[in-house]
């Protein structure tokens, strides 16, 4: 089992987000069908996607938020308490701002 390194999974985290955002963003640019009841469907499945969007951006804003603390040497520090938040807790959850009893 190799170390948790946090920084280089919060940059892949990020990367990820990033990659799912833009993905997303361009379903959403397509054109739609001249058919209504295509469009109709091709509408519903856009509302699916600008969920998907919201979803993958705030991750990413979360994701930059901890490296923001990792940078400023305050992450792995729950943000309720100030005690260490446990190394399985951030191995499982890299943006965790919160210890697992805090959490709860």
């Amino acid at each position: 089992m190799t170390a948790f390194d946090p920084r280089t999974t919060l940059e892949q985290l990020a990367a990820d987000y990033r990659g799912r955002a833009e993905a997303i963003r361009r379903d959403l640019g397509r054109s739609h069908s001249q058919d209504f009841a295509e469009q109709a469907s091709e509408r519903q499945n856009d509302e699916v996607l600008e969920a998907l969007l919201a979803e993958a951006e705030l991750a990413l804003r979360q994701v930059e938020h901890a490296r923001e603390r990792l940078a400023a040497g305050h992450y792995g520090e729950c943000a309720r308490c100030g005690e260490a938040i446990e190394v399985a807790r951030l191995a499982a959850l890299p943006m965790a701002e919160c210890c697992l009893k805090c959490a709860d």
